[in-house]
């Protein structure tokens, strides 16, 4: 490659809007999935590309989506090494994403790409994150409907951030917001909770869906327990993130505390009332709840070493800034 081709690839103008979707096993939708994206397009003038995630199809989707690519303009195929899930396929396309605004759905065509002008209005009005809503949801009531109901309450009274509606895929995003986010676990269902803690506007608006055409849903019950455990991890980093002393801290105080009243109360019946304390059961409740007490405090020190390494090596700031006003 010669330097003026060399220039020509790095004076290629970035997209407005990148649209990010993982793929697994929906040979039968993709193609009517990136022609549905496009058409909804059209009329918002702005230029894009369609980021699609292959999470290890077995399918054909796979070799479909590397002809696709080959033959669509704007869009970018990732193909992955296997199946690792799609929070990190998510991952995979947040991080090739180029767009100032980053949209995510589904390629099951369930989410309506038709919605995207709407979610790129609201995002204009101030609004960091909008998260689509399913408010007539097509799926069956008692393996899908009530579970997803009783998650999103549960999520939104644990995280604070009040939705209808968190396993909706299709939303959209700035895309500054996307870099301060990392993924792991099941996290992808979070992400307006993790996009709260960076400080982010959120809002939640009614969107389409439709009943699955084509495939087997990739979702189901067994999901219930990572949910629930990155639920915790949520709920930790919102709480806590910045300051783990103060949890590890107040519980190994507080079981310090306990051990060393429990030794206090079996001292006095010692020395006080010459009483047998060697096979009483609360010696050894004083006992564990005084290691326990010290390992909880040394465990909330080792937490602040850590939190300081990693913001201290990426270069991460504890606080996010909005804008900057005024004259300098």
């Amino acid at each position: 490659m010669n330097a003026c081709q060399s220039t020509e690839l790095l004076d290629v103008p970035k997209p407005d809007i990148s649209i990010v979707v993982p793929i697994y096993n929906e040979v039968e939708s993709l193609p009517l999935l990136v022609e549905a994206i496009a058409k909804s397009l059209i009329s918002t003038q702005h230029t894009y590309e369609l980021i699609c995630v292959d999470d290890g199809s077995t399918d054909g989707s796979t070799e479909l989506l590397t002809e696709l690519a080959q033959n669509t303009p704007h869009l970018k195929g990732l193909i992955l090494r296997r199946n690792y899930g799609q929070t990190p396929a998510m991952a995979a396309g947040f991080k090739y994403a180029q767009g100032n605004i980053v949209i995510t759905l589904d390629a099951d065509l369930q989410n309506d790409p038709a919605d995207i002008p709407l979610l790129l209005e609201t995002l204009e009005q101030g609004y960091d994150l909008v998260s689509g809503w399913r408010k007539n949801r097509q799926d069956h009531a008692i393996t899908r409907l009530l579970p997803s109901k009783i998650a999103n309450w549960i999520i939104g009274t644990v995280t604070g951030v009040k939705l209808h509606d968190y396993g909706c895929s299709l939303k959209a995003y700035r895309a500054e917001l996307v870099a301060d986010m990392n993924l792991y676990g099941e996290l992808h269902r979070f992400l307006p909770a993790l996009a709260f803690i960076e400080g982010a506007r959120i809002t939640e608006i009614p969107v389409h869906h439709y009943s699955r055409q084509y495939g087997k849903s990739k979702y189901g019950l067994g999901r219930t327990f990572r949910v629930l455990m990155d639920l915790l991890t949520v709920w930790f980093m919102k709480k806590f993130l910045t300051r783990p002393m103060h949890i590890f801290g107040s519980m190994g105080l507080l079981s310090m505390l306990l051990g060393f009243g429990l030794g206090i109360y079996l001292t006095i019946l010692k020395l006080g009332f010459g009483a047998d304390i060697g096979n009483r059961p609360l010696l050894i409740l004083g006992v564990v709840l005084l290691l326990t007490g010290i390992q909880l405090f040394c465990f909330g020190l080792l937490g602040e070493l850590l939190m300081r390494v990693y913001h201290e090596s990426q270069d991460r700031p504890i606080y996010r800034v909005r804008a900057i006003v005024g004259q300098s």
